[in-house]
Order: structure tokens, then C-alpha cells, then sequence
């Protein structure tokens, strides 16, 4: 699969050095919108966050965001979770361009979250592990 190096506006958005960003940064790839404003918009749908015996905190636009946190923006911006992988299946779809559909996707992979346009990753990094790494499911557009 190929990669291109993109940070989603992280940098012309005035922000600095490397953190655990991955969500907002692939959800502002994706969609096209500014890095500011899904910054803004996790940070404030956070806060009406439960903290219990499995969350220790609330998410953060700048060091991870929950699941159900994730799933609630996508689906407030009209954008459709398809999973890929179901408990006992095993890993069925890989994050290989012949394996995911065209479009503009937010892909989850194992403790990561990454952007997917025409079968090109866009990020700051290459986290296809040569082709091999399991996509837990995809975000699109409905």
C-alpha cells in the first residue's frame, strides 16, 4: 500500500512536536476538515464523558480518544463504522489497498488510527507493517 507523509494541518494549525494524536489527525485527513476544528469538536464531546473502572480518564483530542467517543463523532458528522473483524473470526481484512474499499476511510488497527484515500495511507508514519497489519474496521462517508 502506498504512503504519503501527512500530518492533517497539525503544524499550520500552530500545534508542536509528536503525541498520541492519531485520531484527530486521521478523522481531519479524511474528512477534510481543519485539525483546529476535530481538535475542538473531541475535546468538547469528551467532556460529557463517564470515567468508570475501565476509563481512567476522559479522551483527548491530543493524547487518545475512546472508542465510543470516536464512534459518536463519526456518527454526528454522518459517517457509517463498518467492522472487519468479529471475536473467534480471526483477521480477514489487512491494511493492503486490495483489500479495502476506495473512497475516504478512518481505518482502526491495533492501538492505532490512521487515514485511507484511494488506497494510499495518509500519516505520519507507515503502520502497515508491510501489509500484514489486521484492520479492525473502517469509517466512510454514508
Amino acid at each position: 500500500m502506498k504512503f504519503v507523509y501527512d500530518d492533517g494541518g497539525r503544524a499550520k494549525a500552530g500545534f508542536k512536536g509528536e503525541t498520541g494524536d492519531c485520531v484527530t489527525r486521521s478523522i481531519a485527513i479524511a474528512t477534510g476538515y481543519s485539525y483546529r476544528d476535530v481538535y475542538d469538536a473531541i475535546n468538547a464531546l469528551a467532556k460529557s464523558e463517564k470515567t468508570g473502572k475501565r476509563k481512567r480518564g476522559i479522551s483527548s483530542a491530543r493524547t487518545g480518544v475512546y472508542k465510543s467517543t470516536l464512534r459518536e463523532y463519526m456518527k454526528q458528522i454522518g459517517w457509517k463504522w463498518t467492522p472487519t473483524m468479529f471475536i473467534g473470526e480471526g483477521c480477514k481484512i489487512h491494511l493492503r489497498a486490495d483489500e479495502l474499499p476506495n473512497g475516504r476511510l478512518v481505518v482502526n488497527v491495533s492501538r492505532h488510527t490512521t487515514a485511507v484515500i484511494d488506497g494510499t495511507i495518509h500519516d505520519i508514519h507507515d503502520p502497515s507493517r508491510d501489509g500484514t497489519r489486521c484492520v479492525y474496521g473502517y469509517f466512510s462517508e454514508e
